[in-house]
């Protein structure tokens, strides 16, 4: 009977307990928060370890050659190996989903066509990064934690953080290790101070944005932390992967991985070896990465007794003998290639917000993985220890368990290497965007790279027919003239037509029923008549005088320097009369006769009555009356962009000369006389027939002058048999053309060595520039740029213009014409016409739709 009592009242109990609540597992995150305070800008946690945190700059991805991977990764092993043995090193790489936000303009940088960009770009989505470096120094006889024994399972008392000497033995080794790791400009480091750490009333820390996943410009924001029955951090859905486990590792790791996208049968493209979990992984994740220095001695120790216990077991098991000869081959490079033993582990947390995701980023992760060769693996069980230990400051509490053996040469393979594009510090420059996710860049092309990789400002511009040439060159003009530069262009085929109209240039081209003219005698208010605009009106008049082989005397010389000080004279005293070459062609006829005859001037010195009949043309309703005469768009040395479209006068010797020769004069004197403001002088397509006209002299002169000037000389050319083969351009041009800007040129791929040989491309060079525009995104209309500087600076951008912009500079004549009818029926405004021409192709587009 009483068994029978005892048995009832077990299942009684049993029974209560089954129905009874489970009991809560809710704790107080401030009760077991494993940091215990902030000081020295150290975090100090409750175990007695002492972190250091860096924020990290990384190179910008896409932009690293193989040797330059390689060089990166080594740098990292060097500073690895100065840490002191029980150093773990934390490497966390935060990688969100943003919008894009441009800076506030002024009122002067408000324009029609920034307007117009702005709304294009606004809330683009985007990619963040943001890196940090934490260095741990275990407390001293701290035991290793595992999943089942750490922090977060059990509160702990506060344990004493070493002081003294063992502290500063650390900042030393730690300052060591940022300055080997500096080396060489790929990654810069700077120190969290305690503000950025712990945060401030205003904005979160580090330690708030890990806790509840908050982006860089969240409010200070708390949010509960869930791991059962699913893991989430207030909405935000997780999922945890890691790389613990040796099954699950690569068989093979180096310092870089080929990518196929934007390579060629030709040429390799590279990304660090870890890319595909952080750069190039399409969603918010925090790839983490760990090193634990271990102790060289105590570990051969141990590995020996570990090879010992299975060569004796060996005789049992096959396995043994596998393992005991993996362990022995372990020691044998470790000890014969002096290898840094470490234990390393890496883990990978993705979130959502969006339930319906979850399956997109647990393919997305996966997927990543793969590419790296390694084996997905989610966490379920270990989520919460792995989240826990990655808390900045609570690295000594990432699980023994969850790390293995490797060495430090293979564990930084595993490091994430690259960030997004950066803005360019400097207030000059221009937007692009980036080549991954079309992220609005602003690059600074002319000031910044000087003194760094460059030492003037000269451009080439090389990219086939329909590469996108003229659309960035007229993005490029744009900002800069809207920037307060004065931009001379000289051009064929009408290229800056609308640009020019849109910024109220003046543009000068000729046509039978309105020829192109100009006024060199007049003077700018501000202007005087120096020996410079002497001298350029002097060789105009010789030009138009005499023939190339005939001979100018230095009597005919003085003459004419006489003939222009005393028009002048006269023009001063009286205002009314219009400077021009028709009032100088009467003062010659009317009054400087009379002069030259009472000096004596015999016909052989000075044949006035020739020079004046050879010049008739170019008087009043002369054949070329009209050429020198003009009374509109006169102030050339104010105006802020110029443009000579030459096309129609490339046969008119007459014409070609006039122009060539006006062209010249008023950009020297720009160069000369505007002090502090920026100049530059674009030769397009026009730059060969000009080389030929006798100009090549003065593209000689502007690349070897224009920099002391402020001013930059640009050519830009589609002809690649020109470049290769022009004496001009090799010895001017390309010589003193620092920044060398390469669009589409695929259709010259097998030109071009001779092309990588001429304009002195890099091997690096040679693959960024083959690899445009191989893997653009069909939703977006954009083409890539390829921008080198100095030889050491390579980057891809894309060139993607608003509506607007588009049609401000298209060369397509359909579309020119679309605009200029959409121009007239506002009466030529052209900012109006093309906002309307925009909103009829939209409505258009949305009524297909």
């Amino acid at each position: 009977m009483f068994t029978i009592i005892c048995i009832a009242t077990l299942l009684l109990a049993a029974l209560v307990l089954q129905v009874r609540p489970v009991a809560s597992k809710t704790y107080s995150l401030a009760d077991r928060f494993p940091i215990y305070k902030i000081e020295d800008d150290c975090l100090l946690s409750k175990q007695g370890d002492i972190t250091v945190v860096f924020e990290v700059l990384l190179p910008e991805v896409f932009t690293l050659a193989a040797d330059e991977l390689e060089t990166v990764h080594h740098n990292w092993i060097r500073a690895i190996r100065i840490l002191p043995p029980g150093t773990i090193l934390h490497k966390q790489d935060w990688y969100t989903k943003g919008n894009f936000r441009s800076k506030e303009n002024t009122e002067d940088e408000i324009t029609f066509l920034n307007q117009a960009s702005e709304r294009f770009f606004y809330q683009r989505p985007i990619r963040q990064h943001a890196c940090y470096l934490m260095v741990t120094r275990r407390a001293d006889g701290r035991k290793p934690a595992s999943s089942v024994f750490n922090n977060l399972l059990r509160p702990s008392l506060v344990q004493p953080a070493a002081k003294g000497q063992a502290f500063a033995d650390f900042e030393d080794k730690v300052g060591q290790f940022e300055k080997l790791l500096s080396e060489g400009s790929f990654i810069q480091l700077r120190r969290l101070a305690a503000d950025e750490l712990a945060g401030t009333t205003e904005k979160p820390g580090l330690l708030e944005k890990y806790c509840f996943l908050l982006d860089a410009e969240s409010e200070p924001l708390q949010r509960d932390i869930s791991y059962k029955p699913e893991f989430r951090i207030g909405e935000k859905l997780c999922q945890l992967y890691s790389m613990s486990q040796l099954e699950d590792l690569p068989s093979l790791v180096g310092s870089k991985l080929a990518y196929d996208k934007y390579s060629t049968d030709r040429t390799k493209f590279f990304v660090s070896f870890a890319a595909p979990v952080g750069q190039l992984l399409d969603c918010d994740h925090i790839y983490n990465q760990y090193i634990v220095i271990e102790d060289t001695h105590k570990t051969y120790k141990k590995l020996e007794a570990k090879r010992r216990r299975l060569h004796s077991l060996s005789a049992y098991s096959r396995e043994n003998a596998i393992a005991r000869d993996a362990v022995n081959a372990y020691l044998n490079e470790a000890i014969s290639e002096s290898r840094q033993p470490v234990r390393a582990h890496f883990n990978l947390l993705v979130w959502t917000d969006d339930r319906d995701k979850l399956k997109d980023i647990r393919n997305m992760a996966s997927s990543a993985l793969a590419q790296m060769d390694a084996n997905p693996r989610e966490e379920i069980r270990g989520a919460a220890q792995l989240h826990w230990a990655a808390m900045p400051g609570n690295e000594g509490e990432l699980p023994f368990n969850e790390t293995f053996d490797t060495f430090c040469e293979q564990a930084s393979c595993f490091l994430a290497q690259e960030t997004s594009y950066r803005d360019s510090v400097s207030s000059f420059g221009l937007r692009l965007v980036d080549r991954q996710m079309g992220c609005p860049v602003w690059t600074d092309i002319s000031d910044w790279p000087m003194g760094r990789y460059t030492s003037n400002r000269n451009k080439v511009i090389l990219g086939s027919s329909g590469a996108g040439k003229s659309l960035a060159v007229n993005h490029l003009v744009r900002s800069y003239v809207e920037q307060g530069a004065h931009v001379v262009i000289v051009d064929v085929g009408h290229s800056y037509q609308g640009l020019t109209g849109l910024l109220g240039g003046y543009y000068f081209t000729h046509k039978e029923s309105d020829p192109i003219r100009f006024n060199p005698f007049y003077l700018s208010p501000g202007d005087s008549m120096d020996t410079e605009k002497k001298e350029s009106l002097k060789t105009l008049l010789v030009a138009l005088w005499k023939r190339e082989d005939e001979q100018f005397r230095r009597s005919e010389y003085v003459a004419l320097s006489n003939a222009l000080h005393m028009y002048f004279g006269k023009l001063e005293k009286n205002k009314a009369i219009i400077p021009c070459f028709n009032t100088f062609y009467d003062f010659l006829r009317d009054e400087y006769g009379a002069v030259l005859a009472g000096d004596k001037v015999k016909e052989k010195e000075f044949d006035i009555d020739n020079f004046l009949y050879v010049l008739r043309p170019y008087y009043k309703d002369g054949e070329f009356g009209y050429l020198l005469n003009a009374t509109q768009n006169l102030d050339l040395l104010h105006q802020r962009l110029t443009v000579y479209e030459i096309d129609a006068l490339k046969e008119h010797g007459t014409l070609f000369a006039v122009t060539t020769l006006v062209i010249m004069e008023s950009f020297i004197s720009k160069m000369r006389k505007l002090k502090g403001v920026r100049k530059v002088i674009i030769i397009e397509e026009a730059w060969s027939a000009i080389a030929k006209a006798g100009m090549a002299s003065f593209i000689k002169y502007l690349y070897k002058t224009v920099r002391k000037h402020f001013g930059e000389a640009i050519v830009v050319t589609q002809e690649v048999d020109d470049l290769i083969s022009s004496p001009v351009v090799k010895e001017a041009i390309l010589n003193n053309a620092d920044c060398k800007i390469i669009l589409d040129i695929r259709k010259f791929a097998n030109k071009f060595d001779k092309i990588q040989e001429t304009l002195g491309l890099t091997d690096k060079g040679k693959t960024m520039v083959l690899s445009l525009n191989r893997a653009n995104d069909p939703r977006r209309k954009y083409r890539e740029i390829y921008i080198e500087l100095g030889g050491q600076y390579s980057r891809v951008f894309g060139y993607e213009p608003s509506p607007e912009e588009y049609y401000c500079y298209t060369t397509e004549e359909k579309e020119k014409v679309l605009v200029q009818q959409y121009a007239d029926r506002f009466g030529g405004d052209i900012r109006k016409g093309i906002r309307a021409l925009i909103e009829d192709l939209r409505i258009k587009q949305d009524g297909f739709a």
